[in-house]
């Protein structure tokens, strides 16, 4: 039974005869009602998050489909384990330092650190330009 006809099914089995207000339940009744409104609520926010999972699948494989690989090569990935931060483990796959990696994208060394801490985000002109320094996608460093 789906959502919408078990709610109209407990109106009209609760509604006070002749008015169509629903009539507060009670007891054992009101408890096996919340009990069922809980379940469907949960039930609900599991398939909110499923087709939420579904979308960023479909996304991802669009994507893949209309760009090719868009996949870490094997090195990076196994950088971004060690790191938190996408950019400095693409530096590090590079094997690029701060400093000249700064001075390739135009930027200080402070905010690059400071984008690689994540305490500030980078423009999308700055990202562009610390990918193309680094030979990189600005997906891997984004």
């Amino acid at each position: 039974m789906r959502c919408r006809e078990m709610c109209d099914s407990l109106s009209s089995k609760h509604a006070i005869q002749g008015q169509g207000d629903l009539k507060p339940p009670s007891g054992r009744e009101g408890y096996r009602m919340r009990a069922k409104f809980d379940g469907l609520t949960a039930l609900a926010a599991e398939a909110e998050e499923d087709a939420a999972d579904v979308a960023a699948y479909d996304a991802a494989k669009a994507e893949f489909e209309a760009n090719g690989s868009i996949a870490f090569p094997p090195e990076l990935s196994a950088l971004l384990l060690k790191h938190e931060n996408r950019l400095a483990a693409a530096r590090t796959w590079r094997g690029i330092s701060q400093v000249d990696l700064a001075a390739k994208a135009e930027i200080g060394q402070g905010f690059l650190s400071d984008l690689e801490t994540g305490l500030r985000r980078g423009a999308t002109a700055t990202m562009e330009r610390l990918a193309a320094a680094l030979d990189a996608s600005l997906d891997w460093i984004g």
